[in-house]
């Protein structure tokens, strides 16, 4: 019988760096390939996380400069063209580049074979960015592996994580000889003294100072005790503070008088040299400070040794050292340490029997041992994906969405409108109002209204209404900016948010029932008018277009009207005749923000006029506009810092929820003018970059607050929350919901949606 050919890309750091998971995953991929002996053919290659130039062994194909968000791409590329036919990502915070590690995420999502993720971190108390990373890990990920059982019920009760995609696999340990200790002692020349050992790389968080503080109450009954503190401190601790833990417990060493029971090997030793100094340890003693830590591969070791162990109670230990495999003292309490430390010298029979103890569960998670039950989650997984259907189902779904929630909004709101920014999610009233906000909060409620029939955005509309009423100059333009004790701020406001206003009001006057509502929208947009000949800009000209195009749609027969909207599109048709060439198929020479409401516009222009040369414009530019948005199905949206010159370098970042918004709306009414369901499709995977669909795989909506963040900066979100950012995901939800339920029809035969 022939062996299953199973081959791994391991994503993790890696040796020669100086670090924890490097050394998990080279002892976690040896044992992988060990299994070729069974019934396995395994092959394994690793793609390392770098933080400097390092000389790696022959088995890194491929390496990711730890802070450069290309080169995970690159990553995901490079595995995708090899014949791996799994993944293994080994997964700490701190050890992948962006805020709280985030740029891991566009990596996985481009993979294009199963994936295995190890979390050697579960935090109790994430921050927002660790918590939506560890969801959008597990979301992606075929299975999650942890080391501690509660690690399942933190992924479960604080991630959301599902429940049958976590898989229990113990952290490896070496094979040990048991009761060797003379042996080792005599190798290493201790054989003259009582050792007590910590290993691993050093820094505050190890709680060094703690067992300092309780040797004098041990060395005067046990002075043949030696404490070894075997390890380098951690490169990372070097950049920032240099050798300041280790000179600092040098001076607590001098304050207790305890220089001769106390040394520092300061190396970072290979595995065979830290088997050598476990099976001389009389007793190993990990005094962390911090409870949260989930796993500790030199417990996993020191346990495995058969030593006696002693600990603090964070998580691992709590767990490993159960049923009586060790003891347990309370964090910083050095008094209780000594106490325990003596009893364990007094008696070593009791620190005999724990060590038997523990020796008898290492005996069952060494690396042969967990390897073969990675290589068996692995194969299970291979053959899952050969014989699982393809999936037929519609992405397009409205149970997939959020509940629809005016939280955030109401609490932007006051008397006077909608309050333009936030500090996080809390108003920021030192901003006062802005026409642009309101008017955008107009054309939300009304849809709102429309769809739901409730009082809350019954109530908003009028409050909005009203502002937009308040905010008309006599000669129909609008002021814009007003701060909180209700002082204008301008005289006239921009072209963008005239434009906005004339296409709430329009959109209104097209859809709403409610004779107050309308007839205060159609004076204040009929008083608008004449100035609609002024407008220069491309987006001021595009959200005058839709609003003129609504009321055209609610008056066909006021032909006057129906002009003036030709007139307007045309100008805007002129452009882009003017701009356009063979590669660059748009308005203008550059693409900015609000892109789709350009196409959006002629889409309109085209249901409200039927003119054959506007669909092919909008057609067009939509589909120009598209091959640049998307990049494997996802919405990847121009970022204002740069924007997209012609002939220019695309900005990646800053993305702004309103050009998400932009691209719904353009697809939703390309679908309605072609019921081309390829634009349907496309309109509800833009909607979902607010939802996490996006370049760094992150939500924008924030499911605790209901609103959404200000942008999708390059190493996570700008945690602000302000109007513009909550109306754009509500117009773009609302498009969506519509689309998904409206049973209206209109000429074309297919769903009405505004």
């Amino acid at each position: 019988m022939q062996n299953k050919k199973i081959k791994i890309a391991c994503i993790s750091t890696y040796h020669p760096r100086e670090c924890g998971i490097a050394t998990f995953t080279s002892h976690l991929k040896q044992a992988m390939t060990a299994c070729n002996k069974k019934d396995y053919d395994i092959d394994a290659y690793v793609v390392a996380i770098s933080d400097q130039n390092y000389h790696y062994p022959d088995d890194v194909k491929s390496t990711i400069a730890q802070n450069d968000q290309k080169d995970y791409l690159k990553a995901a590329k490079f595995i995708n063209h090899t014949d791996a036919n799994i993944c293994l990502l080994e997964h700490e915070f701190g050890i992948f580049g962006g805020k709280e590690g985030i740029y891991i995420l566009p990596l996985i999502y481009q993979l294009k074979i199963p994936l295995i993720v190890t979390f050697h971190t579960v935090l109790k108390n994430p921050n927002y960015t660790q918590k939506i990373i560890i969801y959008e890990i597990s979301k992606r990920a075929e299975r999650v592996v942890v080391m501690n059982p509660i690690a399942i019920d933190f992924l479960v009760d604080i991630y959301g994580v599902e429940k049958n995609k976590i898989a229990l696999i113990e952290h490896g340990t070496p094979e040990f000889e048991y009761n060797k200790k003379k042996f080792y002692k005599d190798k290493l020349h201790f054989s003259n003294e009582k050792i007590l050992l910590t290993f691993g790389l050093l820094n505050p968080d190890k709680g060094i100072e703690t067992v300092l503080e309780a040797l004098p109450g041990v060395i005067q009954n046990h002075p043949d005790l030696l404490y070894l503190i075997l390890g380098k401190t951690h490169p990372n601790l070097i950049k920032t503070s240099g050798e300041g833990y280790r000179l600092y417990l040098k001076r607590l060493i001098k304050k207790y008088n305890i220089k001769d029971n106390v040394d520092f090997i300061n190396i970072f030793v290979d595995e065979n040299e830290l088997k050598d100094y476990l099976c001389c340890a009389d007793i190993y003693i990990t005094p962390y400070l911090n409870e949260a830590q989930i796993t500790s591969g030199t417990l996993a070791y020191a346990v495995s040794s058969g030593a006696a162990v002693v600990s603090t109670p964070y998580l691992h230990a709590k767990y490993i050292l159960s049923n009586e495999r060790g003891l347990l003292f309370d964090f910083n309490d050095s008094d209780e340490l000594a106490l325990i430390l003596n009893e364990l010298l007094d008696k070593p029979d009791i620190a005999e029997k724990l060590g038997k103890r523990a020796y008898d569960y290492g005996r069952k998670v060494t690396w042969p041992k967990i390897g073969a039950r990675y290589i068996e989650l692995a194969s299970n997984l291979i053959e899952l994906k050969r014989i699982k259907p393809k999936d037929t189902e519609s992405i397009f779904a409205s149970s997939m969405l959020p509940d629809f929630k005016l939280t955030h909004v109401q609490h932007m709101m006051d008397d006077t409108g909608i309050i333009q920014h936030a500090a996080f999610n809390i108003p920021n009233l030192k901003h006062g109002y802005c026409l642009d906000d309101n008017a955008r909060a107009l054309l939300m409620f009304t849809m709102a209204h429309r769809q739901y029939e409730d009082a809350a955005s019954r109530s908003m509309l009028i409050k909005t209404m009203s502002y937009i009423h308040y905010m008309q100059n006599e000669d129909g333009s609008f002021r814009n900016m007003m701060d909180f004790k209700r002082n204008f701020l301008d005289e006239k406001g921009s072209e963008d948010a005239f434009g906005r206003t004339i296409w709430a009001l329009g959109y209104q006057i097209h859809l709403l029932t409610g004779h107050s509502f309308v007839s205060l929208a159609e004076k204040i947009f009929i008083k608008s008018i004449p100035r609609i000949t002024e407008l220069k800009s491309a987006r001021g000209i595009a959200n005058t277009i839709i609003g003129l195009s609504h009321y055209v749609l609610r008056y066909p027969e006021d032909k006057v009207m129906a002009d003036k909207l030709k007139k307007m599109a045309d100008k805007l048709v002129q452009r882009y005749n003017e701009t356009k060439d063979d590669n660059w198929i748009w308005f203008e020479d550059i693409l900015t923000y609000d892109n789709g409401i350009l196409p959006l516009s002629l889409f309109y222009a085209y249901r409200a006029l039927k003119k054959k040369y506007l669909l092919k414009v909008a057609e067009d530019t939509c589909k120009f506009l598209e091959n640049i948005l998307f990049k494997d199905n996802h919405l990847s949206l121009i970022g204002n810092k740069g924007w997209y010159r012609k002939d220019g370098k695309r900005a990646e970042f800053d993305q702004q929820p309103v050009d998400a918004m932009a691209a719904v709306l353009m697809f939703s009414h390309a679908y309605v003018a072609t019921t081309n369901r390829h634009y349907l499709n496309r309109m509800f995977s833009s909607f979902m970059w607010f939802i996490g669909d996006n370049d760094l795989r992150i939500p924008m909506y924030d499911f605790t607050t209901d609103g959404c963040y200000d942008a999708l900066e390059s190493n996570g979100v700008n945690q602000n929350q302000g109007a513009e950012s909550i109306i754009s995901y509500m117009i773009a939800y609302l498009s969506v919901i519509a689309a998904c339920g409206k049973e209206e029809q209109d000429e074309y035969g297919s769903e009405i949606w505004e």
